[in-house]
């Protein structure tokens, strides 16, 4: 890690190859032979380079906006036959985007959205396959802005209202109705809300098929959590240069969690005959990712500690925006360095200039000195899909591992890329 660190500077973003890949493989084998398809939620981290991994996998995508779509396009075309569009404010131009690249499904999430899918594809006499986003009002366990699936929330349309509207659709010349969706949210660690979730889908498909619909497929979405807690999964933080081959123990994400998902997800669909659809992002790429950064100064405010670091909030919002945990480790020690752990607490910060710009507060860390490289670990997922310029800050740059193999696949912005766009 240091390595990289001085090759590509810091703050950095640095990425593990074969973490994904066994991540991928481990959650598609728990699905057995049931058919059943991974469309990779691209909002959780949208890397080209990450894409074109997870696409010679053979994973599908899930999109939720027409650039989101383009990076699909990117990668590759014909990986445009396995995306499903969601998403609450698809545009005109986003819907025909993806009626020419004849997508798999259109998850459709309101009255109004399907009235102009309907306009939009006898326009240009294309066929949309649809599926409705049902909210089935399960909560999930999670932070109330990542919880998706009751009646307060903005996505998807109330489940007693979708055999109407399923109706509605049937009557279109360019409208096909195949699937039924759902999404609860994300960052779920307990199976339950999944297990209750799809067996109200269940029942739904039972009804329409009743109704004479032909429903092929069953998107039960994403949300799989990960443990961000060294202590949630029994094990202390590992350095960040075990990250790769300890990732798998230390996420809540694990093979064994994986076929108990699997199981829960699968048991209220036996004999249904349907092609399961899986939209999982974090889980596959949060343990794979960590943020590289440097101590740039050591602080004191009165009895107030502060460790201040290149990286800031722009980089990595999470703390700030939901008040997530991280773990924060050394890089690496030098040889023969035992330093132990300090008894102070430290507020972990970065240099942008809010009082929200932290990483950790009230954290006790192995004793640092400016200059000293750490690792936020578990930053693979909405790390830099999330970040900004804000305070004019130019963007990370990302770095994928392979095996002895170390990739630029994002390289770091300039001032220049700040200001490309605009005009004086």
């Amino acid at each position: 890690m240091s390595r990289l660190a001085a090759r590509f500077s810091t703050p950095l973003y640095v990425y593990s190859a074969a973490t994904i890949r066994d991540r991928f493989r481990a959650f598609d084998a728990a699905f057995g032979d049931l058919p059943h398809t991974i469309c990779y939620s691209i909002k959780a981290n949208s890397s080209l380079s990450i894409l074109r991994l997870l696409s010679k996998l053979g994973a599908g995508f899930d999109v939720v906006s027409g650039g989101e779509l383009e990076r699909v396009r990117r990668v590759h075309r014909h990986a445009l036959a396995n995306v499903v569009f969601s998403g609450v404010g698809k545009t005109a131009a986003e819907i025909d985007a993806a009626l020419r690249a004849r997508i798999l499904l259109f998850n459709v999430e309101s009255e109004s959205e399907l009235a102009l899918l309907t306009s939009r594809a006898a326009r240009l006499k294309k066929t949309a396959r649809i599926a409705l986003r049902v909210n089935p009002h399960v909560p999930a366990e999670t932070h109330p802005y990542i919880s998706t699936g009751l009646r307060e929330h903005k996505f998807g349309i109330p489940i007693e209202d979708a055999p109407a509207l399923y109706a509605r659709a049937a009557r279109e010349k360019f409208l096909q109705v195949a699937g039924v969706s759902v999404h609860i949210g994300s960052q779920i660690t307990s199976l339950e809300p999944f297990a209750l979730t799809v067996e109200r889908l269940a029942e739904l498909v039972r009804t329409l098929r009743s109704n004479g619909h032909r429903i092929i497929y069953v998107d039960a979405g994403g949300g799989l959590g990960i443990a961000y807690k060294a202590e949630d999964c029994g094990q202390q933080a590992v350095s960040a240069g075990e990250v790769s081959k300890e990732a798998d123990s230390r996420a809540y994400g694990a093979v064994d969690d994986f076929r108990s998902y699997a199981g829960a997800v699968q048991r209220p669909l036996r004999g249904l005959n349907v092609h399961l659809i899986l939209e999982p992002g974090r889980v596959l790429l949060g343990p794979a990712g960590v943020l590289l950064t440097r101590v740039l100064y050591l602080k004191r405010n009165g009895d107030k500690r502060f460790v201040v670091l290149d990286a800031g909030m722009n980089d990595l919002i999470r703390p700030a925006l939901y008040n997530a945990y991280h773990e924060i480790v050394p890089a690496k020690l030098p040889a023969g360095d035992q330093r132990s752990t300090s008894a102070d607490l430290f507020d972990i910060v970065g240099p942008v200039c809010e009082t929200g710009d932290f990483f950790a507060r009230d954290r006790r860390l192995p004793q640092v000195a400016e200059g000293d490289l750490l690792a936020v670990l578990d930053a693979g997922a909405y790390g830099m899909s999330l970040a900004s310029n804000y305070n004019s800050r130019p963007r990370p740059a990302e770095v994928l591992v392979d095996g002895a193999r170390s990739s630029l696949v994002r390289r770091r912005e300039t001032a220049a890329d700040l200001v490309r766009c605009e005009r004086t």
